[in-house]
């Protein structure tokens, strides 16, 4: 039996646990993360699987969030590797009778876009953009910090006003159709904010959509939709690469089979090749809550309240991507969607809502709604001259069993909605690769039956209700151990900040003042979990 000592260990090296990583690295500390798959990278990894020279983003693929995050661009990736370009276009959407909305870099150009379906709706966009660009900085420094975000809720109050502070709690709230309604006249921008609303799972008519529609928007109209040049890969590569330049390791194909908990402190881990491994000073999981909470820790070491809580802890819809290699670019329709390196299809405004109804009773949607990358279109170096890589993914419901003949049908879908708005798909087609929800979760343990954002976006669990009612931050009920992925606030999406508040969590922790912190933690910890 091996036993090594580290400051820290690390489960898991997707992009929140190499963060988390980078972080301790750069305090000093000596910090080791142990991989179960024989990559890292998690969610962020490239390869070749549906023909040589095709190279496909397995999971995410484009990066509003990471090029507009703090903590990333705080890291300096470009330093180590990482590059960002980007489509002609940022994303547009299609509808079956040849008319697209599309976001252009210039917020003039999507103006124009939108008043081809309403006049005066450009205008509304212009305005939605100014009032971004006024609060951005503050409002992304209060998303991506530990729960309460005081400092920064105060500087963004300062800057809008009492007012206008409570148009933004409305907006937090608010339903992105009605949102949609009350700011355009036509179709154009509704496609615009639900599309990029369902790229959460919450639905459009649902409390809370309207806000993630119009971040994922305003980010597009901002920052873009980049993607790192030669696939996402690249970016965990940096973070890698930075980590290993501070003197971290990462150790792959070493599943953590559990943590060491002696008298109420994680004290380190042990993997399924038996080896052991101490942490001086702390235990960072990437890993999903229940997995944390239910595979990793003994459940005595729990308070019982909390293993109650994660009996009604929600996953997000599962995902279902294709990838293809194609002869050349999309055929599409719509000349608007041939630039674009993000292209939405398959419902206007009211098949959104016909999409998630299907999808709150369990049934497989007729014509799903489809989120389309086109990569080669983004980045020249992902296929042969005057090919595409491409992929497309939808939300299917929980419960399949996902069969041969499942899967089948489920690409027929995929590729009917395609061909309504490219008719000529069909005959580019070279190569398929399908991913369905079994098939992600194989690939990636912390995709749950496909789910890819770490639990639900819905209200009910996020904030202090992430990832079950609490404190909403990275410190758990063991001290010394810390929840860094996804299913910790502020939740889904490769921006970094689930690991980076978890490895200042675990520096505030180790300081002369973390004895303190943690009574103080533990006490508001018992208080939330006592039994009634």
């Amino acid at each position: 039996m091996s036993i090594r000592t580290v400051d820290a260990v690390v489960i898991g090296a997707g992009p929140n646990g190499l963060v988390a990583a980078n972080a301790l690295v750069d305090a000093g500390w000596d910090v080791l993360v142990l991989e179960a798959q024989n990559a890292p990278g998690g969610a962020v990894r490239t390869a070749e699987v549906t023909a040589p020279g095709f190279r496909t983003d397995l999971f995410s693929a484009f990066y509003p969030l990471a090029a507009a995050s703090p903590v990333i661009r705080g890291l300096h990736l470009e330093e180590h590797g990482l590059s960002w370009v980007h489509a002609p276009q940022v994303l547009a959407h299609v509808l079956d009778d040849g008319r697209a909305a599309v976001m252009h870099r210039e917020v003039e150009r999507t103006a124009a876009s939108l008043d081809e379906f309403a006049r005066g709706d450009g205008e509304a966009w212009v305005q939605l953009a100014a009032a971004w660009q006024k609060i951005r900085d503050p409002l992304l420094d209060a998303l991506f910090t530990p729960f309460p975000p005081v400092v920064s809720a105060a500087r963004l109050l300062r800057r809008v006003g009492v007012a206008g502070g409570l148009d933004l709690a409305r907006l937090a709230v608010l339903p992105v159709r009605r949102l949609s309604d009350e700011h355009f006249a036509g179709d154009g921008g509704g496609l615009l904010l639900t599309g990029n609303a369902m790229h959460a799972d919450v639905p459009p008519d649902a409390a809370g959509s309207g806000v993630f529609g119009w971040l994922l928007a305003m980010l597009g109209q901002d920052v873009g939709f980049p993607v790192p040049q030669g696939g996402a890969g690249v970016l965990a590569d940096a973070l890698v690469a930075r980590l290993e330049a501070g003197g971290g390791r990462v150790e792959t194909g070493e599943r953590v089979h559990g943590i060491h908990v002696v008298h109420g402190r994680a004290v380190g881990v042990r993997t399924a090749g038996g080896q052991h491994v101490r942490a001086r000073h702390a235990v960072l999981a990437d890993v999903t809550a229940p997995v944390l909470y239910r595979d990793l820790v003994a459940p005595d070491q729990l308070p019982p309240r909390l293993l109650r809580d994660l009996d009604r802890f929600q996953w997000d819809h599962p995902t279902f991507k294709v990838n293809w290699a194609l002869d050349r670019p999309v055929p599409w329709s719509a000349a608007g969607a041939r630039g674009a390196g993000t292209v939405h299809l398959g419902v206007d405004r009211a098949g959104f809502v016909d999409m998630a109804a299907d999808l709150s009773v369990g049934r497989v949607p007729e014509r799903p709604f489809l989120l389309f990358g086109q990569m080669t279109t983004a980045d020249h170096t992902r296929s042969p001259a005057g090919t595409e890589s491409a992929w497309a993914y939808t939300h299917v419901p929980h419960g399949m069993r996902w069969s041969a003949q499942e899967v089948a049908d489920e690409v027929d879908r995929v590729e009917r909605a395609i061909t309504r708005v490219a008719p000529d798909f069909g005959s580019a087609v070279l190569a398929r690769h399908v991913q369905s929800p079994a098939d992600l979760q194989h690939a990636n343990s912390s995709l749950r039956d496909g789910a890819v954002n770490g639990g639900t976006s819905a209200v009910h669990q996020q904030l202090f209700f992430r990832p079950t009612p609490g404190l909403g931050r990275p410190e758990t009920p063991i001290d010394h151990l810390f929840l860094a992925s996804a299913s910790a606030h502020p939740g889904g999406g490769v921006h970094g900040a689930c690991g980076w508040n978890a490895a200042r969590a675990a520096l505030g922790a180790a300081s002369g003042t973390g004895a303190l912190k943690r009574l103080l933690s533990r006490t508001v910890w018992d208080r939330v979990l006592r039994d009634p």
